[in-house]
């Protein structure tokens, strides 16, 4: 069974599944005509990630279709809201009424490596000394969600999104907004962890 770990609660249907080698994932079966062209030249990784996700679908809302506007997937027909996650061998999806958005991220030092590309200041202050990777990975997970609900091309991780102090031992309401001059919105976010992984929601 690839279903892996069930994150669902009273907003959002939200499926987490494990890639088993085993499974078939027959993209003949699986993926929309409309989509054929657009993964023609994926790596076999990549498409099954995408097929993973098909999958989950299939199993909760048979008959509905993940399409495409450039690159943010939405769903037909369209009465519920969607947000796509993968890092093999894990595949996730979320379906809401409202808007959510979730992201999967594995705990890698590399991160420190690009820190400057979305820490702000504010946000550098309450990562605890000696717990930076799994800090730096929460904050950037957070915003990679925050991105999924509210997205432009001209917008700043670094300056337009931000992430509030919260502690690694309980973080759960994790406060978190999208600003500039003109928007202020807030959200709040949950962050589960398993194996050498994060799994963020914000709704």
């Amino acid at each position: 069974m690839p279903l892996y770990r069930d994150f669902s609660d009273h907003n959002a249907t939200i499926l987490l599944w494990k890639y088993d080698e085993p499974e078939e994932l027959d993209a003949e079966k699986l993926l929309e005509e409309e989509n054929f062209e657009k993964v023609k030249d994926y790596h076999p990784v990549k498409l099954k990630e995408i097929l993973l996700v098909r999958k989950i679908l299939q199993t909760v809302l048979p008959g509905y279709k993940i399409l495409y506007d450039g690159r943010i997937p939405y769903l037909e027909p369209r009465h519920f809201e969607i947000s796509i996650t993968h890092s093999f061998p894990y595949a996730a999806l979320a379906i809401a009424k409202e808007n959510i958005g979730i992201d999967i991220e594995p705990f890698n030092d590399k991160i420190a490596r690009i820190q400057h590309k979305f820490l702000n200041e504010n946000e550098s202050k309450f990562i605890e000394k000696g717990r930076e990777v799994p800090y730096l990975t929460v904050i950037w997970s957070v915003k990679e969600s925050l991105y999924k609900i509210h997205h432009s091309k001209y917008w700043s991780l670094k300056k337009h999104y931000e992430v509030k102090p919260f502690r690694l031992d309980f973080p759960y309401n994790i406060l978190c907004r999208v600003h500039d001059e003109n928007v202020s919105d807030l959200f709040k976010a949950r962050v589960e962890f398993f194996e050498n992984y994060c799994f963020t929601i914000v709704d």
